[in-house]
């Protein structure tokens, strides 16, 4: 029977109707893969041993991997601290353009970079990126004035695009279901710890360097963050490992057979049904044609709009009391609370098997904590509530991305745009949220604090509703693509039982 339903694919495609794409014999790599996964067992003592593996190879890749991206984008808001716009003459609204521009590019070339990604090693592809980017930052060092600085946050942006998205995917490639949300919050707590890394960096840099060889503390900045990101990028290209189906670093063929095994079990599909992939345009039809994509797509945009405080912690501390130097120092407790918060949080949805409702509960520890900042100015509770704020807004981000990757698991071509989409047009939420901190509201910030209030409030009652609106979806596929995809799949499921 199965067999049957390849060749109706196949005739189909001779014929010009089929949607998706076969690529081709099955090798004897997957007959024995095959003939395997029947007898995969959960929980066995190599499994165990392969997440362990996993968990000090992979996952520590990408969490460096992404800490030098968010360094490398968030050093602005350091540079801006140690006099960044006055050097180059930056306006308020220069420098918000400084800060939004960036997400322009990304959100251009996130959607394509992934799609290029499911063509290229991982290993290769990656590490590019982190190269490329590192040659860019270091080069924004010898900027002269705003628009080499635009053009170069603006290529910034769409060289970083590709990291983000893809280093999810490919953790998605590797975990299950049940173990893929702790490591989501675990690889994103990177984005809290690389700003308090940067805060240590920059103040150590800017400090010690300020003024030598006639260069300003934030030249040297941009200089030696560059080329630390070039050196890691190199050495991702040796280290960093593919997928399941091809890797060959640290991992026995044995455990990459049972990583490839594992997750076509734990989404019930088959080997076969496996090699039946969509074109890039079919992916992103997929995507664009199913409503959870725009659900979780607004969802993001409101809690993203939320984090653009970010760029603008390091001066908040600064209109507090504190010197450039020290403002750079204080940004530390802010975010490595919040990545402990993050990875608390998100341990305990895998553990409870649930989204939505971790995902409402730290957008009302971010409603509470921007009432709290708008409604008083001692920097005391206000720094508390600072801390409390990153912790849930972040920890939510890790939360929807992987309630995407859940939602939308198959086909494996449509997680991957799918992540992208998500995360690509919902970090263009920055550039209008990055005008909310305006300086003349500093240190208090009512525009800021009173607009992140209210967009918590509504993405807490939006990831309510989301879960039950999802269930009065349709259950068909919205795409021929995907239809035909799950078609293929029946087919071979009454084949097996036959």
């Amino acid at each position: 029977m199965a067999s049957e339903v390849k060749s109706d694919i196949m005739d189909a495609k001779a014929k010009g109707t089929s949607s998706i794409v076969d690529e081709g014999a099955v090798p004897s790599v997957d007959i024995e893969r095959t003939a395997s996964l029947p007898t995969y067992i959960p929980g066995s003592a190599l499994e165990k041993r392969l997440v362990r593996k996993l968990d000090f190879i992979l996952l520590p890749m990408l969490w460096w991997m992404y800490i030098l991206a968010y360094v490398d984008r968030g050093n602005v808001a350091n540079a801006n601290a140690a006099g960044l716009s006055t050097d180059l003459d930056l306006s308020e609204g220069d420098y918000t353009l400084v800060v939004s521009i960036f997400f322009i590019g990304y959100t251009i070339f996130e959607v394509p970079s992934n799609l290029l990604l499911n063509k290229f090693r991982p290993s290769r592809y990656l590490s590019t990126i982190v190269i490329v980017w590192g040659v860019c930052v270091a080069a924004m060092s010898q900027c002269k004035n705003r628009t080499e600085f635009l053009v170069g946050r603006f290529f910034l942006g769409c060289i970083e695009a590709g990291l983000f998205p893809g280093a999810l995917y490919l953790l998605t490639c590797w975990y299950t279901k049940a173990e893929i949300g702790k490591r989501f919050a675990i690889f994103y707590t990177s984005g809290t710890i690389a700003p308090a890394l940067g805060g240590i960096m920059a103040g150590a840099i800017i400090s010690s360097l300020e003024g030598k060889l006639g260069w300003e503390g934030w030249r040297w900045l941009f200089l030696i963050e560059g080329v630390v990101t070039v050196f890691f990028g190199f050495l991702f290209y040796f280290i960093l490992i593919e997928y399941p189906i091809n890797t060959t670093k640290f991992f026995t063929k044995e455990e990459c057979d049972l990583a490839y095994n594992r997750n076509l079990h734990d989404r019930q599909i088959s080997v076969e049904h496996s090699k039946l992939r969509m074109t890039p345009w079919q992916s992103v039809k997929a995507v664009l044609a199913d409503p959870r994509s725009w659900g979780f797509l607004c969802l993001y945009i409101i809690d993203s709009t939320c984090t653009s405080i970010s760029y603008f912690i390091p001066v908040t501390l600064k209109a507090m009391g504190y010197t450039s130097i020290t403002a750079q120092w204080m940004t530390v407790p802010i975010w490595v609370s919040g990545a402990v918060i993050m990875v608390i949080v998100c341990t305990s949805s895998d553990y409870l098997r649930n989204r939505n409702c971790h995902i409402f509960g730290c957008l009302i520890v971010g409603l509470v904590c921007s009432i709290v900042c708008v409604t008083t100015t001692d920097p005391k509770p206000r720094y508390a509530m600072l801390c409390f704020y990153i912790g849930g807004i972040y920890a939510a981000v890790a939360l929807i991305l992987n309630w995407t990757s859940e939602e939308m698991a198959l086909p494996d071509q449509k997680r991957s745009v799918a992540l992208a989409f998500v995360n690509s047009w919902g970090n263009l939420s920055i550039i209008w949220g990055s005008r909310l901190w305006k300086t003349a509201e500093n240190p208090v910030y009512t525009t800021g604090f009173t607009t992140t209030a209210s967009l918590a409030a509504l993405g807490a009652i939006l990831a309510a509703a989301l879960q039950f609106a999802f269930k009065y979806l349709p259950k068909e596929p919205m795409t021929k693509a995907e239809r035909e995809l799950l078609a293929a799949q029946q087919g071979q499921q009454r084949g097996q039982e036959d």
